[in-house]
């Protein structure tokens, strides 16, 4: 670490402090957008804020994988949007600017809220020819047919994903499903040949004990090119209480934790963290948990990479 390289002596914004975006294999891109959120605003100072927590892990070897992805990744900084322009106009800029950065680098980006996502899949179905596997983690289905009467928003993305064919259903799972909802939207990816995890479900499981989830997701995503959301209202708002549509009875970030490690080998070709609002966070147990996460995805990559002989 260099002298004075501290969490709270910031001279840097990028992700564990690390260098700008140049030819490093992993970016870190910002989506500073909350435009289309239901209730509390904010989301779109998330990725100023994950960034911030990430400093403390700026000369972190990751305890599970042994590796820090530090010297991997760039920082891409935060893409610029029009904010104030109707959704499809913002997520045709968000798709340009993701197509380019993907074109070059495996990509992790920040939100925002989670209508961004369905953009990144664009560009990222674009890339890859095929529809992805879809690993979700959330609090909510997202899979309304219309926004409280809009037709597109946070809470449309993985409909309209399914829909316009980005993502294959039989490889789509969902994790940590919890907020009430009509039967047709809570089940639809499940009607449509994926899997649901709900927390309900997941309750009090964790360790050895979510060895059988996990292997069974394995066993669905399989090798197909497969794209990670993260919603951060899946924690229960005891470990995220910095969003803005907090649900009691989410997951732990050690739960979250867990299928990050374990399946950090499967096929993925890109990741997002969203709907981190800072202004409702306390003591940055939010923004700590966001960065962590992402950490770990970047870190499951670098190490993969090593062990392929990359």
């Amino acid at each position: 670490m260099a002298l004075g390289q501290f969490a709270f002596a910031n001279n840097t914004n990028r992700f564990l402090a690390c260098a700008p975006l140049d030819a490093q294999p992993y970016a870190v891109c910002g989506v500073p957008y909350d435009g289309v959120v239901t209730n509390r605003p904010g989301a779109r100072f998330g990725p100023q804020a994950i960034r911030a927590a990430s400093l403390m892990l700026c000369d972190g070897i990751h305890p599970v994988f042994d590796v820090s992805p530090l010297a991997h990744v760039g920082d891409a900084l935060d893409m610029r949007l029009p904010n104030a322009s109707p959704l499809a106009e913002v997520r045709a800029h968000i798709e340009r600017q993701a197509a380019a950065l993907m074109a070059k680098h495996h990509c992790v980006f920040l939100g925002g809220d989670h209508s961004i996502t369905l953009s990144l899949l664009r560009a990222a179905r674009q890339r890859h020819g095929q529809p992805l596997a879809l690993l979700h983690f959330d609090a909510h289905c997202d899979t309304w047919t219309d926004h409280f009467g809009e037709p597109s928003g946070h809470g449309t993305w993985t409909y309209e994903a399914i829909q316009e064919g980005l993502v294959s259903p039989a490889h789509t799972v969902q994790v940590g499903i919890r907020s009430s909802g009509e039967r047709a939207a809570r089940e639809y990816v499940a009607d449509q040949g994926g899997a649901i995890y709900t927390a309900r479900a997941l309750r009090g499981l964790d360790g050895a004990a979510l060895a059988p989830t996990l292997q069974a997701i394995r066993e669905r995503l399989g090798d197909r090119p497969a794209y990670l959301t993260l919603d951060i209202d899946v924690l229960d708002p005891a470990f995220a209480p910095g969003t803005g549509t907090p649900e009691p009875g989410g997951l732990t970030s050690a739960q979250v934790l867990s299928f990050l490690e374990e399946l950090a080998d499967l096929n993925w070709v890109g990741m997002d963290c969203v709907e981190v609002a800072p202004a409702y966070d306390h003591a940055e147990l939010t923004t700590n948990a966001a960065a962590c996460f992402v950490w770990t995805y970047l870190a499951g990559r670098v190490a993969r990479d090593r062990d392929r002989g990359r």
